[in-house]
């Protein structure tokens, strides 16, 4: 799951509501996740005292992280899917989905 190698996409509402840097970051933080992953991974940033909390989680096998990031002028709150279907990776807002 998750191979460098696939092909790795956005939706139109990732690339217009999260910042370029948090996005490499999420998926860095899949990159970096030990064997195996879930298809499915997922991202609840939000903000907290003036810093960008974003707590990463899956369900088989279970995973849970939470990463706290100086927050620049374009924090953001949202939930965020990376899908990983065999052939390509999706990031998408939850809202999208």
């Amino acid at each position: 799951m998750f191979e460098k190698s696939k092909g790795r996409y956005l939706t139109r509402g990732v690339s217009a509501e999260i910042p370029p840097e948090l996005q490499l970051f999420m998926w860095q933080a899949i990159d970096q996740m030990p064997q195996p992953k879930d298809y499915l991974q997922v991202f609840r940033l939000s903000v907290e005292n003036g810093l960008q909390v974003i707590h990463h989680s899956s369900e088989q096998p279970e995973f849970d992280m939470t990463y706290i990031l100086a927050a620049a002028d374009t924090a953001v709150t949202e939930k965020v899917y990376v899908i990983d279907d065999g052939e390509h990776c999706t990031m998408l807002l939850a809202s999208e989905y």
